[in-house]
């Protein structure tokens, strides 16, 4: 990385991209519908931008998709590589066929209202972990759900 915040000139995006599983310490966890396609269930995602941290876009695109601070971010400092969708692949430069995921999660006291980017998520919901988990449209994110959050809350 070149540290320079510029995006790729060629104007394709960066193959790497961010999870934040966001989760209440009673074991609700924070999904998001996608607008395109609208039947896509996720934790919060996004991609980096060029001589971005992933830490710093995790940051990011809980403010931006959820209104939500990052205080209490934890990175879980695990990656995950899979192949970019065929639709999407046109967003990114010739041959780059995988994207690295990094992973994070935020536990927050208990459910609180979320603000959501009307351009990216159509709605929201707080569910059970494992209800969650079988919403998630992406094995990664689904995984991550099940390896992050408590299967028991703490009592």
């Amino acid at each position: 990385m070149d540290g320079d915040k510029h995006p790729d000139p060629a104007g394709f995006k960066r193959p790497e991209s961010v999870l934040v599983v966001v989760h209440a310490r009673d074991g609700q966890v924070l999904m998001l519908r996608r607008r395109q396609p609208d039947d896509f269930w996720q934790s919060v995602t996004g991609s980096l931008e060029w001589g971005e941290t992933p830490v710093q876009a995790a940051c990011r695109e809980l403010q931006e998709e959820t209104g939500l601070s990052a205080d209490g971010l934890k990175d879980h400092r695990h990656q995950v590589r899979f192949p970019i969708v065929p639709p999407w692949r046109s967003r990114y430069a010739p041959g780059v066929e995988d994207n690295l995921e990094h992973q994070f999660s935020l536990c927050l006291a208990a459910p609180v209202p979320i603000h959501l980017n009307p351009s990216e998520h159509l709605e929201c919901r707080w569910l059970p972990r494992a209800e969650a988990a079988r919403l998630a449209t992406s094995w990664s994110n689904a995984r991550a759900i099940l390896d992050f959050v408590p299967a028991s809350p703490p009592a």
